[in-house]
């Protein structure tokens, strides 16, 4: 078990227990069952960024509270540096870099994603609301809906997050995207 997934959810459970939310309530908002959230808040399973992102909506926090422990201040503007965005490993095949944690009040959550090959199909995921991923480096196959798109270099792609969806880096190499979740 990762340090850092106990550490956000242990948050995760103090934050939902000041606000009265119950475990039940939270995994029904979710759309998951009781026992995987429980996992999830325990620490026993990594939490997808997209959840993370849901959970924080739920508790009127900004995901970064969940994150870093920190509560967000900049208002105005952030700068993230080129490569110094924290860093959210929450599903293998994935690596995500956050690049406005320290900006209060998103209206989205903007993440560079690095996708690296793997020998099979990657597992799917959904959450509520939408997403917009534009492809900064490499080949990705996008799946969903029942779709498998190629997308290259300078493609992007906006859809309805609430569809299952996966990506796959192709041709033995990594692909980078930046995507931006509403």
């Amino acid at each position: 078990m990762n340090e850092k997934t106990k550490e956000i959810g242990s948050r995760i459970f103090e934050l939902r227990d000041l606000s009265e939310i119950s475990a039940e309530e939270m995994a029904e908002y979710l759309k998951i069952d009781v026992e995987k959230y429980m996992e999830y808040e325990s620490g026993a399973l990594d939490i997808p960024a997209s959840i993370l992102y849901e959970i924080a909506h739920k508790l009127s926090v900004d995901m970064g509270l969940l994150l870093t422990g920190e509560e967000t201040r900049m208002h105005i503007f952030t700068v993230t540096r080129k490569g110094k965005g924290a860093a959210v490993e929450r599903r293998e095949q994935y690596k995500y870099e956050n690049l406005a944690e320290k900006f209060i009040h998103k209206k989205a959550e903007p993440f560079i994603v690095t996708v690296n090959p793997k020998d099979k199909e990657p597992s799917k995921n959904s959450h509520p609301g939408q997403e917009l991923d534009y492809v900064l480096e490499g080949t990705l196959k996008f799946y969903i809906h029942n779709n498998e798109l190629i997308l290259e270099e300078g493609d992007s792609i906006f859809f309805d997050s609430s569809y299952e969806h996966a990506m796959e880096a192709l041709n033995d190499k990594s692909a980078k995207f930046l995507a931006i979740v509403m």
